[in-house]
């Protein structure tokens, strides 16, 4: 590639982050559930660029409140452990995007255990680009800036093909996390997204409620970006879900997701559950062979739901199955049931050419109730690879074998199906490997994440007051109530304080005669 055509550019300045986006991706409520999961034992990588204002890339510690300690600096011109320091000087759009990542006191992950600032430019080139990449032991990789040309133009697809197979090489070989800004349109109103968010195996970020590119990709129409974040420009969305996958890197190391500390930790899963937590905003749609919106991906992170599925733990399919390429795949006869229904599985699935395989997940989701479904699939691009191996995600009526959803795009390495209303009953969640169509290989390792979930309210009478509860997890919910149920009903918001206990939300209310409640989970 052309270095002249690659050109690091600024997104926006930095905004401060309100308490109210901290309760918009969960962060609250993660907090008051469990404190510690503040990203402890994780290094992260910020890379800043500095071709648009002079020289300066730095994070000044002082700044987001962390020692200097925590920073190693370093670009062609060296590295240090000092700051101020020769190399460079205080940038205002890293401290904003550090003041969202890992700041105090509002960042998302507070306690890291340390953060390597790069020069972007020396980043790209030196580590990313080379011809034997080194390793930078660094878990997840903030990215707020994006690969373009000097007027805001996308570079030409060869040489944006050639970014994102650099970083997908690079992730799937060190298992690191890349999370790059989607990029803010600018004034060549070039609205789609732009690298390094396109990459394959990592997140790309919009900004929900601002200013964001939108997918599908240029090069072949793949879904980006992955997932959006609130904040007026995607520079300071970005490190928002770059803090959430840092706190799902502490809790899969410490175990939270079972003993399986590899699997729940590689970014596969980590992704996953990332894109299955998040809440859809209003507007949001998906198809068959679009499985994320093209403004929003997945929806908006909320770490908090994520971080509830990986407690799930890992379960693995009940089954497998091998059927002739392109043929019918039903649910079999097995009668067992996954024990749960929200967690992740992370394994691999193989194929023959003449051959595709099927991995069944089943669930029997009580009568009485309807659901909420949400599963995510994942796999990687393999280093050193133009394509990717062709996977499906499909949920069956296992009663009566009817399909009810599939996502099988044939240039994406992600499946996602949604459903706000699925009836009780029994049903078979498949991920399908394809042995004929594009096989790259004939095994592929995938991560899912699946959660099903009704929401159960409960009301008690206690001397007189009502005190109504409901499962903390999933988060997003607000308890409405109204007097009558003759029509109209007015719902009104209930502003009494919650609480929350043995992993419920409480509130108690004074007496005030009869009253009917509800959930409601607004889209944003």
């Amino acid at each position: 590639m052309n270095k002249k055509l690659l050109t690091f550019l600024f997104l926006a300045w930095a905004v401060s982050l309100r308490g109210g986006d901290l309760d918009t991706i969960g962060l609250t409520v993660l907090r008051q559930v469990d404190s510690t999961l503040t990203g402890t034992g994780v290094r992260v990588a910020q890379p800043e660029a500095s071709a648009e204002l002079g020289t300066n890339w730095e994070v000044n510690p002082g700044a987001v409140g962390q020692p200097v300690s925590l920073f190693t600096y370093t670009s062609a011109a060296g590295s240090t452990n000092n700051f101020p320091n020769s190399l460079s000087s205080e940038s205002g759009h890293a401290d904003g995007v550090a003041g969202n990542f890992y700041g105090i006191p509002s960042g998302v992950a507070t306690n890291l255990a340390h953060v390597d600032n790069y020069d972007a430019d020396y980043f790209y080139n030196s580590i990313i680009a080379a011809t034997n990449p080194p390793s930078i032991n660094d878990a997840v990789v903030n990215q707020s800036f994006i690969f373009c040309n000097s007027d805001y133009s996308h570079l030409s697809t060869s040489d944006e093909e050639l970014v994102d197979s650099q970083y997908d090489d690079y992730a799937a070989q060190y298992n690191t996390l890349f999370v790059s800004g989607a990029g803010n349109g600018g004034p060549t109103n070039e609205a789609q997204v732009y690298p390094a968010a396109t990459c394959y195996n990592g997140l790309g970020v919009a900004a929900y409620g601002g200013s964001s590119c939108i997918g599908p990709t240029l090069d072949n129409g793949r879904c980006k970006p992955d997932i959006t974040a609130p904040a007026g420009v995607t520079s300071f969305s970005t490190p928002l879900v770059a803090g959430a996958a840092a706190v799902l890197a502490q809790a899969a190391g410490r175990g939270d997701g079972g003993v399986n500390t590899n699997a729940a930790g590689d970014l596969r899963t980590i992704k996953a559950l990332l894109l299955n937590g998040a809440i859809k905003p209003n507007g949001w749609t998906n198809g068959t062979a679009s499985p994320l919106d093209a403004r929003y991906g997945a929806g908006v992170v909320n770490v908090f739901d994520a971080w509830a599925q990986l407690k799930g733990g890992q379960h693995a399919c009940i089954t497998s199955t091998t059927n002739s390429s392109g043929g019918a795949h039903p649910p079999g006869t097995n009668t067992t049931n996954e024990p749960t229904l929200s967690g992740w599985d992370y394994t691999s699935i193989s194929t023959r050419t003449t051959n595709d395989t099927v991995n069944h997940y089943y669930f029997n989701l009580p009568a009485g109730n309807t659901y909420t479904l949400t599963a995510t699939l994942v796999w990687n691009r393999q280093s050193g690879k133009t394509n990717i191996n062709n996977l499906d995600l499909f949920l069956f009526n296992a009663a009566n074998s009817n399909l009810v959803m599939c996502s099988t795009s044939r240039v994406d390495n992600v499946g996602h199906i949604y459903l706000p209303a699925l009836s009780a009953g029994r049903y078979d969640l498949q991920v399908l490997k394809n042995g004929s169509v594009a096989q790259v290989s004939e095994s592929e390792t995938y991560a899912l994440a699946f959660e099903m979930f009704t929401m159960p309210l409960n009301v008690e009478l206690t001397n007189g007051a009502a005190v109504v509860s409901w499962p903390v997890a999933p988060t997003g919910f607000q308890l409405q109530s109204a007097m009558s149920l003759a029509p109209p009903i007015s719902w009104a918001s209930v502003t009494n304080a919650v609480s929350i206990a043995n992993n419920r939300n409480v509130v108690t209310l004074p007496p005030s005669g009869n009253r009917f409640f509800r959930l409601y989970r607004p889209a944003f």
